[in-house]
């Protein structure tokens, strides 16, 4: 009996960490279960608890990644391969993940890239071409943008701001 009690009442304390959670933020089914285990919940009493969570509809991967993707894609400007990294470090499935980024097409994608050159060119005022260029390609690549885009976009903005680009084409050709 007092198993079943015990086991009842860490039930219980699993669902409360769970819903504390889910109210802060959506969550993949593996960050819950990483939380439940960190706060000394057993793996069989998570999984239980997680299987009536996802029957409840309360955790859904495909649709925490393409929210998550929405979200840092819109606001924080990271291209493909950082949301794929993000997710896969948040549990989410290879082929949930793949189909959350298709969301991301690539004329979006090289428009955020765009938006934050012009952004980050505006502080860039009597910095050096070539400063410029590996600041600014650097930014892009550490938002998980391709070398190419990056490049691309960086020699693209660069002649529309007025400046030169003819490090970058060296360097690029």
């Amino acid at each position: 009996m007092s198993s079943a009690l015990d086991e009842a009442e860490e039930q219980r304390k699993a669902r409360d960490i769970c819903y504390a959670l889910l109210t802060a933020r959506a969550r993949s089914r593996q960050e819950l279960h990483d939380a439940l285990l960190r706060k000394g919940i057993s793996a069989g009493v998570a999984e239980v608890v997680l299987g009536k969570f996802d029957r409840a509809g309360l955790i859904d991967d495909a649709q925490f990644a393409e929210m998550w993707v929405q979200s840092r894609h819109t606001y924080n400007g990271l291209g493909r391969r950082a949301l794929v990294m993000e997710l896969r470090r948040k549990g989410v499935a290879d082929e949930v993940v793949a189909e959350a980024v298709a969301a991301v097409d690539g004329e979006a994608e090289e428009e955020k890239a765009r938006e934050l050159v012009r952004k980050r060119l505006r502080t860039m005022s009597g910095v050096d071409e070539t400063a410029k260029i590996r600041r600014l390609v650097g930014a892009l690549a550490r938002k998980g943008y391709a070398e190419g885009l990056a490049y691309r976009v960086v020699r693209d903005e660069l002649r529309a701001a007025g400046d030169e680009a003819a490090a970058l084409d060296e360097t690029w050709s």
